[in-house]
């Protein structure tokens, strides 16, 4: 039977109309839609149909391109976040059908699935408990009580979305999607995914602040262009006063008032950068669909920005560093150590028989034997899995084990305790307690062992002799893990089920049987991640629970440690030493810890804490539902795709898909590519506003007019908003990227070398196109008319100005370096926006000068115009040679704007 799954998304999807009803919101747009109209009736009522619509129907077609490319902007990338948030809920999950485990998705979960539950877990679906060993469930995301609710036949019934936090068990599925209580819920209630990263607000307020300049020179323009039109000192291209007190009629003096706003509101939406926030948007939406290319799943946008920022990486071990591919290498039955870790010529059958029974009922795993004869399957935990395959090559008969013995009480493997243990009684009434875990805690409880021969012997002379092989094995990098046991009175047993459910097993005078070393190689590619982290100044510590000599010589194999002289304390420390100092002293040495072993749950977190404050941005990886408080604390979250547990995903910022740490190293390169890319927008951006500015306030003060009109200004907005946005933001991150230190929380967004090449950039675009309003008419004179002069002139000048843009946005692609070319041609985005805007340009020149007020141009003002922009790359080249100040300008910025605000305070009191 197969059902199609049903996704509940839990959020209403808008239709593209939504995104043009929010593009036109703008209040500048607003105000240029009513100039536009205004300026429609009164051209019609002066000059006629044919003539009179174009300069307000020109403005009303640049509004309108300006709208549209805004909303099927916004809508791209709402998709592109509805499809990353469908994949985020997109869990992956093992559920047992005919009896063989299998692993699916969430949505593809079906009434009649058997599903096992564990610590950390999201149950999938409704259903109710089949089997359950101190199975606690947190229910407050249905119910809205943090109470943790105890399962078993006496209340069964479980909710899809709740957590697992104590024990095991298997549901069987009685409703999904729509028919479960989760359903029913997320159908009545929307999602707002209108998150805003810190960035983002960082450059909301730097818009503010630039808008506000920007308002002010629109004012004062509006002001001089007013006054200078009613004194009749401002003349048309024939020369002729456009007011004469008296003689103009009014529909002439309203169509000329309305120009002059109409310029004014157009100098306010190109100061106005509204592609900062844009630019962050597209450059989040475009890192993060290549971050998962790249096996990295974003929960949390500003998580992309924070990783930039990151100082430290605190990785676990077992599956991040390591392949996550156990097996069993060595083992010590007794006193003797097996030449083959599943030769039984030295296992008495009584002995492996107690192994077979303690590692068959003392598991989460399973063993399937296809009835045809087929391959064995084992499926569990990677160390579950290495177990019971050791165990099946001993000749353990799994189903047999679990239906010759009844399961009384299962201790659940325990983070804190680093063990698990079980009781069973077998056939004969007979009551065993089996243990498994780390081998010297499991050691420490043991007071006898079984020999090879199956004879009983006191442990205390041979514990040297254990201990030893132990740390041989750990200096192997092997995962120690030892399996003991001990017969109990069955008379001792709770005999009512309550108190059976509260029962403490006995983990003491334990009888050890075997001593297992479990293999975990280094991932290919580990070292040299860690080794980019440390060039990049982002320093890379280990948390692991394993003993402190296994996680040393991992350590060493992946390149964390460097030598053995360097794995001394506190470098390499034991979770316990950690835990037992004094807050401050923690701070202090937390800072040297490169390898922390034997690691409680509590201890990453101290960790954490002890990093941040000593003000580190730190990143940390986590698996395990004891995982989720540091994963929280840290400043960014990293939970692992595969093994990781619901609990632990959803405290996270951003999920490893292939639990790889290559993958980590990655999503520092993106984030660092994201800082950058916003710098770069930055630059082009500000460039293109001081020049505009500029150029249009001295060319009104001075003349009356402005040489680049509404709609060349609504089309420039557009060049640099959206389409420089998104030829800026989608650079791809670069090597050198990695050879920089973290960038600072308090570091300003516009450094001394962006200042410098922004003032380089627009000095020269205003000293140009400045001299050819002033000059051009001169340089450009010939047997034509004046107004056909002035229209030419304004029309290199917008031209210029245009191309100047073009090239300057190959100089904002690089603003440290010197060759702003390379790997230019590896991002088709950038080169077809650039050829796109050149296209156009031409075609609103050559085809559409009635709508744009331009001329059509000869092919030598063609060339001078291109020749304008190209002189900007030689310029930044030169540019770049001019030494910066090492303090940032923005610091002094900051220092004057709080003189400002002291001595108002002073004034006021």
């Amino acid at each position: 039977m197969h059902l199609e799954p049903i996704h509940i998304l839990g959020k209403r999807e808008k239709v593209s109309g939504g995104f043009l009803w929010e593009s036109w919101q703008d209040v500048t747009l607003i105000i240029l839609i009513i100039a536009a109209v205004v300026s429609l009736v009164l051209g019609i009522k002066t000059e006629g149909l044919e003539e009179g619509w174009y300069d307000g129907g020109s403005i009303a077609l640049a509004v309108f391109l300006v709208i549209i490319v805004t909303a099927v902007s916004d809508y791209r990338q709402s998709l592109q976040f509805q499809n990353l948030n469908a994949e985020k809920e997109n869990i992956k999950l093992e559920v047992i059908r005919g009896g063989r485990t299998i692993q699916i998705s969430i949505f593809d979960v079906v009434v009649g699935d058997l599903v096992p539950l564990k610590i950390g877990d999201q149950v999938p679906a409704d259903g109710v408990v089949i089997t359950g060993h101190s199975l606690a469930i947190d229910e407050s995301s249905m119910t809205g009580e943090s109470k943790i609710i105890h399962k078993d036949h006496k209340a069964p019934f479980l909710m899809s979305g709740c957590k697992v936090v104590d024990g095991i068990g298997a549901m069987l599925v009685t409703g999904v999607g729509i028919n479960t209580e989760w359903g029913l819920l997320m159908a009545t209630i929307s999602e707002d995914t209108g998150e805003e990263t810190p960035l983002q607000v960082r450059l909301n307020g730097v818009a503010t602040f630039i808008g506000i300049v920007g308002l002010t020179v629109a004012v004062c323009v509006l002001a001089v262009l007013v006054g200078r039109y009613f004194s009749g000192y401002t003349k048309d291209l024939d020369g002729k006063v456009q007011f004469v007190a008296g003689e103009t009629s009014t529909s002439e003096i309203i169509d000329g008032v309305i120009k002059i706003f109409t310029i004014a509101v157009t100098i306010v939406v190109v100061a106005v950068p509204e592609g900062l926030p844009l630019a962050v948007m597209l450059t989040l939406a475009y890192s993060m669909r290549k971050m998962m290319a790249d096996k990295a799943l974003v929960r949390r946008l500003s998580a992309c920005e924070t990783m930039g920022s990151a100082t430290t990486i605190c990785s676990d071990k077992t599956g991040t560093l390591t392949l996550n591919e156990m097996t069993v290498v060595e083992a010590y039955v007794g006193r003797k150590k097996l030449n083959q870790p599943d030769d039984l010529t030295k296992v008495n059958p009584e002995v492996l028989s107690l192994i077979n029974e303690g590692i068959a009922q003392n598991t989460t795993g399973n063993v399937f034997v296809p009835k045809d004869g087929g391959e064995m399957e084992v499926s569990g935990s990677p160390t579950e899995k290495a177990i019971l395959s050791w165990a099946v090559k001993l000749g353990m008969n799994f189903d047999f084990i679990r239906s010759n013995s009844t399961i009384l009480h299962v201790f659940p493997f325990n983070s804190a305790k680093k063990r698990g243990g079980v009781a069973v009684k077998l056939p004969d009434n007979v009551v065993h307690v089996h243990w498994k875990g780390a081998a010297e805690i499991v050691l420490g409880t043991c007071t006898q062992y079984l020999d090879s021969d199956g004879h009983l012997k006191s442990i205390e002379e041979e514990k040297i002799f254990f201990k030893n092989g132990i740390e041989d094995m750990a200096a192997q990098s092997l995962r120690c893990v030892a399996i003991a046991y001990r017969s109990y009175d069955i008379e001792k047993v709770p005999s009512n089920e309550e108190e059976l459910n509260q029962w403490s097993l006995p983990e003491h005078e334990l009888v050890l049987l075997a001593i297992v070393g479990i293999k975990d190689p280094c991932r290919p590619g580990v070292k040299e991640a860690v080794k980019v982290c440390t060039e990049a100044g982002v320093k890379v510590r280990m948390v692991t629970g394993d003993n402190l000599q296994t996680a040393k010589a991992i350590a060493l194999e992946c390149g964390i440690l460097t030598s053995t002289e360097e794995a001394v304390e506190p470098n390499i420390i034991e979770g316990k030493s950690f835990r037992e100092l004094s807050e401050i002293e923690r701070e202090q040495v937390a800072k040297k810890i490169t390898v922390m072993g034997r690691s409680s749950p509590n201890d990453k977190l101290m960790l954490v804490q002890a990093l941040r404050k000593g003000g580190e941005v730190v990143a940390v990886t986590g698996d395990g539902t004891n995982d989720a408080p540091a994963l929280h604390e840290a400043d960014i979250g990293l939970s692992m795709g595969i093994q990781g547990t619901e609990v632990a995903k959803e405290s996270s910022d951003i999920i490893i898909l292939d639990d790889n740490f290559a993958s980590v190293v990655k999503v520092v390169r993106w984030g660092r590519s994201v800082y950058a890319n916003i710098q770069k927008f930055i630059q082009f951006q500000l460039t293109v506003n001081v020049a505009a500015l500029v150029i249009n306030v001295v060319a009104s003060i001075s003349s009356g007019d402005v040489p680049l009109n509404a709609v060349q200004l609504l089309w420039v907005n557009l060049i640099m908003d959206t389409l420089g946005a998104l030829a800026l933001a989608t650079e791809p991150p670069t090597d050198s990227l990695m050879h920089r230190s973290p960038v600072g929380r308090r570091e300003p967004l516009i450094t001394n070398i962006m200042w410098r090449n922004l003032l380089v950039q627009a000095l020269y675009q205003v000293i140009v196109l400045l001299i050819l309003n002033f000059c051009g008419e001169s340089i450009l004179r010939n047997e034509d008319s004046t107004v056909h002069t002035i229209q030419v002139k304004n029309t290199l000048i917008f031209n210029a100005f245009v191309f100047s843009q073009i090239f300057n946005e190959f100089n904002a692609r690089k603003p440290e370096e010197m060759n702003v070319f390379q790997g230019v041609t590896k991002n088709r985005l950038f080169m077809g926006i650039v050829g796109m805007t050149f296209v156009l340009q031409i075609i609103i020149i050559e085809f559409l000068g009635k709508f744009t007020t331009t001329v059509r141009l000869s092919w030598k003002l063609w060339l001078a115009s291109l020749c304008i922009g190209f002189l900007s790359w030689p310029l930044a080249v030169v540019g770049k040679l001019i030494p910066v100040p090492r303090t940032p300008l923005s610091r002094y910025f900051s220092k004057s704007l709080r003189k400002l605000k002291k001595s108002k305070s002073h004034a006021q009191r």
